[in-house]
């Protein structure tokens, strides 16, 4: 059995092709009615984005509209990574971590 990489150590044309698998995958998924089958591939995909993306651009502090959901907004408290850490503006205010691919 193959070990699969990590996409901390996959080049950027591995991370490319990978994404694309993925979203292939997850419009199957989708096409399917496997609605939880979609929405881990999507998050597969979300988390490779972020090593395409340099995490010195995104600064504690800063309040950043998530991707893909409009007129919600998360708050950096600190960066781990491609993680940031920090809490929603609309939501419950507990601290989780996001792949910098879901800010913009």
């Amino acid at each position: 059995m193959q070990q699969e990489k990590r996409y901390s150590t996959m080049t950027e044309h591995e991370l490319k092709q990978e994404i694309a698998q993925l979203l292939e995958k997850a419009r199957k998924a989708e096409q399917m009615g496997m609605v939880s089958e979609y929405a881990v591939l999507e998050r597969k995909a979300a988390m490779a984005k972020a090593y395409l993306l340099d995490p010195s651009a995104f600064k504690p502090g800063e309040i950043y509209e998530l991707e893909g959901d409009p007129g919600e907004y998360f708050k950096i408290d600190y960066m781990n990574g491609v993680f940031a850490w920090g809490y929603r503006l609309k939501g419950d205010g507990k601290e989780e971590a996001l792949p910098i691919s879901m800010l913009k």
